[in-house]
C-alpha cells in the first residue's frame, strides 16, 4: 500500500480490457503498472508450451527514497506441464522480464496506452478550474528527537495539497458535522490554486517547505463541471502520487512532465476517448489533468493512495451540495438510526 508495482507473467501477453471498473479499448502489453487504489482487468491466453511460468511483481519507485526492492511471485502452471520424474519436482519456472525499479518511461508508456473504447462525454465547458500542487513538506518539531520527527534536522515529514496538510477530524465525521450544522470541525476555504506561485519542479526555496495543518473542504454545486490539474512538486523529492477521488470517476485528459502550462498544454488534451478512472498518478516531476461532473452529493475525500502520504496529510475533501431534482440530495439518516 506504499508502492506502485510492475506486474508481468513470463512469456505471456496481457490484454488490458478495463481499469477502475471502466472498460478500455483492449490493448496488448507484456506488463502492467498498478498503484494502490487502482484495479486493472486483463485477459491472459494460455497459449505457451505447457510448463510453469512465474507471475511476478516488484516496485516502481519514482522517488529518491528507500523502498522495498524485493519481488513477489506466484506460479502459473499448465495442467499438462511435465514434471522431473527423477527428483519428483516440477520443472524450473520461467521468470518474466519486468521494467527496472525506476523505469518511469515504461510506467508512463503503459498509462498513456489507456483509452476508452468509444467517444465519451467529457465536460467541455468548465465551471471549476482547479490547480492542485501535490507533494511533500517538513514540519518543525517541538521535540526533534521524538520517533515521529525523523526528517532532516529533526523535522517531521508532512505532505499537502496547495500547502494545506489535511487533518482528519476526531470529534465528528465531516458528513455529520455538515448536515447537523456542527461548527468547528472544518472550513470550506480550501484554496483552488496554490497560495504562492513558484517553480514547482525546480529548486524550491526552503521557505515554502512547511505546509499549514488544517481541515479544509472545497464546495462544489451539484452538477458542476470540474477540471483538476495535479502538479507534482520537487519539495523533498518528486514522486508519482496516485490520487484517488471518492464518489466519482473522472476522465484523464492529459499529462506531462515539468510545470503545467495553462496556455499551451490544454491544446494537447484528449477530449475524445480518454480513460475513466478513480485513481491516477501524476508523472514524477510532472502533472496530470482530470475532468468530472460533481453529480454525487455529499462529502468526498480526495487523497494520495500511498498510505503513509495520506497519514502525512496529502488529502482534501469536496463538499458537493444537494441538487434540486429527484435523487440529487443526500438521504437523511433514518429516524431509528442508533446513536453512538
Amino acid at each position: 500500500m506504499n508502492q506502485e508495482l510492475f506486474f508481468a507473467v513470463a512469456n505471456h501477453i496481457l490484454t488490458v480490457v478495463a481499469v477502475d471498473a471502466a472498460c478500455t479499448m483492449p490493448f496488448a502489453t507484456s506488463f502492467i503498472m498498478i498503484a494502490p487504489g487502482q484495479t486493472t482487468d486483463v485477459l491472459l491466453t494460455a497459449d505457451q508450451t505447457p510448463g510453469h511460468y512465474y507471475m511476478a511483481a516488484h516496485a516502481y519507485n519514482s522517488a529518491n527514497a528507500p523502498f522495498d526492492n524485493t519481488t513477489t511471485t506466484a506460479i502459473l502452471e499448465y495442467k499438462s506441464a511435465p514434471c522431473n520424474a527423477n527428483k519428483g519436482k516440477s520443472s524450473t519456472p520461467i521468470f518474466p522480464q519486468l521494467p527496472g525499479f525506476n523505469d518511469t518511461n515504461s510506467a508512463i508508456a503503459f498509462t498513456s496506452s489507456l483509452r476508452s473504447p468509444s467517444k465519451v462525454n467529457v465536460p467541455l465547458q468548465i465551471d471549476e478550474n482547479l490547480f492542485f500542487t501535490v507533494g511533500f513538506g517538513l514540519i518543525n518539531c517541538t521535540n526533534p528527537n521524538s520517533p515521529r520527527c525523523q526528517g532532516p534536522n529533526g523535522t517531521r515529514f508532512a505532505a499537502s495539497i496547495n500547502n494545506v496538510s489535511f487533518v482528519l477530524p476526531t470529534r465528528n465525521s465531516l458528513m455529520q458535522a455538515y448536515y447537523q450544522g456542527q461548527p468547528g470541525v472544518f472550513t470550506t476555504d480550501f484554496p483552488p490554486v496554490p497560495p504562492v506561485k513558484f517553480d514547482y519542479t525546480g529548486n524550491v526555496s526552503r521557505g515554502l517547505w512547511q505546509p499549514v495543518k488544517a481541515t479544509k473542504l472545497y464546495k462544489l454545486k451539484f452538477g458542476a463541471k470540474v477540471q483538476i490539474v495535479f502538479q507534482d512538486t520537487s519539495i523533498v523529492t518528486v514522486e508519482d502520487h496516485p490520487m484517488h477521488l471518492h464518489g466519482h470517476s473522472f476522465a484523464v485528459v492529459g499529462s506531462g512532465f515539468g510545470n503545467f502550462n495553462p496556455q499551451t498544454d490544454p491544446a494537447k488534451f484528449n477530449l475524445i476517448d480518454p480513460p475513466y478512472r478513480n485513481t491516477i498518478g501524476n508523472p514524477p516531476g510532472g502533472w496530470v489533468a482530470i475532468r468530472f461532473v460533481a453529480d454525487n452529493p455529499g462529502i468526498w475525500l480526495m487523497h494520495c493512495h500511498l498510505d503513509s502520504h495520506l497519514n502525512w496529510g496529502l488529502a482534501m475533501a469536496f463538499l458537493v451540495e444537494n441538487g434540486v431534482g429527484n435523487l440529487q440530495s443526500v438521504q437523511p439518516p433514518p429516524l431509528d438510526l442508533p446513536r453512538c
